[in-house]
């Protein structure tokens, strides 16, 4: 077998600034994540949404090496300018780049050489920071290393349905799995209608999309204390939820009759039962835990079938900052909010104003991140967003009245 991939990586001196120490352990994070997985793991694409392992990273290695190092080290040598082609995503002005939909045909560079290059771009970018404090590149730096935690999210999100093809169905750890837990009865939390200000502050790290701060108007509203079950999604099944038109709209009714789904992804019948795919391969149900891989027609069906509906996103974040929730939980939730801009929005100058603002269309936002999203990345004003379609991701809900 080969070496995993920590075990590649060449060590770096001690950091002298705690911006270097950061970028350092987000590094080190990403390859502690793809350090379970074969070179042969690492080169699958199961669908156009997945991106291979080796593709997340080189991609957040080729971030730091086009948006800092050439353009803040005159003495710097790119690795391969091939890269920049191969592992660009979606930076129109940065260049061409190879079609999303075909990252699993990129079999050459192999992992070993990707490795390489992020050896070299962090020794580089490393070393870059702790020759010069330049404002700019210590913004860039930041933005690069939360860049790279939503492709840690990413890269367990797509390992899990690449896994999942194999008729194998491996796991990707091999931890126990989690005991089964019985949730509490849900608690409904209110809120008494008036204006509250949602986004950013300013006084920490956010993405552009999640500012300007601005005043809401909320009328008076009740939101769940817990997101939705496992259990309780097999109840709406059992009582033909996705049989029944009236709980569905219009797009995610005909979606249902392409693709004749019956249950959640990942979800199976077995010969005890109803079984689902995990991080650590196929177990039974767990009932209390959070319902996972949703879209968001399922989502809001249920909500429906619940005689009750999705939250606004401002609604989940005026309740996540009143209440005290600071820790993402166990599955992103779908909001009712479509991904618009905020009043006043502007996108960043340059190449890194393509990160979220053109993708403003089609797409709903999500909050309260999930078991897979670094606990130092997330924040309350957190903005994700997919299409309604998307399921693969660790996506559920939480019922708003």
């Amino acid at each position: 077998m080969q070496k995993t991939t920590s075990e590649k990586v060449s060590k770096t001196a001690p950091a002298k600034n705690a911006g270097v120490e950061r970028f350092l352990a987000v590094r080190t994070r990403t390859e502690a994540l793809a350090a379970p997985l074969s070179a042969e793991d690492m080169c699958v694409q199961s669908m156009p949404d997945v991106s291979p392992t080796k593709w997340h990273l080189a991609h957040t290695t080729w971030f730091f090496e086009t948006f800092i190092l050439q353009n803040f080290d005159p003495d710097y040598k790119v690795f391969d300018e091939t890269y920049n082609y191969l592992f660009n995503s979606y930076y129109e002005a940065v260049g061409e780049r190879h079609p999303r939909d075909r990252r699993g045909m990129i079999t050459r560079p192999p992992v070993a050489e990707v490795i390489n290059y992020r050896n070299y771009v962090t020794n580089a970018v490393a070393g870059l920071v702790e020759r010069e404090q330049n404002p700019e590149v210590m913004r860039l730096l930041e933005l690069g290393c939360h860049h790279e935690q939503q492709h840690q999210e990413l890269l367990l999100t797509d390992i899990k349905h690449v896994l999942y093809q194999n008729p194998l169905k491996p796991a990707y750890s091999n931890s126990p799995a989690d005991p089964p837990v019985s949730a509490p009865k849900i608690n409904w939390q209110s809120l008494e209608a008036g204006i509250y200000e949602i986004g950013c502050p300013g006084e920490s790290f956010s993405f552009d999309c999640e500012g300007p701060r601005h005043k809401v108007y909320l009328e008076h509203f009740e939101i769940a204390d817990r997101p939705v079950t496992g259990g309780e999604y097999l109840e709406f099944i059992k009582d033909n939820g996705y049989r029944n038109h009236d709980l569905w709209l219009a797009d995610g009714w005909t979606l249902l009759g392409e693709t004749n789904q019956t249950c959640p992804l990942y979800w199976e019948q077995g010969d005890n039962g109803w079984e689902a795919f995990t991080m650590r391969g196929m177990v039974p149900l767990n009932l209390g835990e959070p319902v996972g891989h949703l879209n968001y027609y399922e989502a809001e069906a249920f909500a429906r079938w619940a005689g009750a509906r999705l939250p606004t996103e401002a609604e989940h974040e005026v309740m996540a900052v009143n209440q005290g929730i600071f820790e993402p939980g166990m599955v992103w939730e779908w909001t009712a909010s479509a991904y618009l801009p905020y009043p006043g929005f502007k996108p960043a100058s340059g190449a890194v104003g393509e990160y979220n603002g053109k993708f403003m269309s089609g797409q709903m936002v999500l909050r309260g991140g999930s078991g897979a999203t670094p606990k130092d990345h997330w924040r309350p004003t957190y903005r994700n967003f997919f299409y309604p379609s998307s399921q693969w991701q660790f996506s559920g809900l939480r019922l708003a009245k």
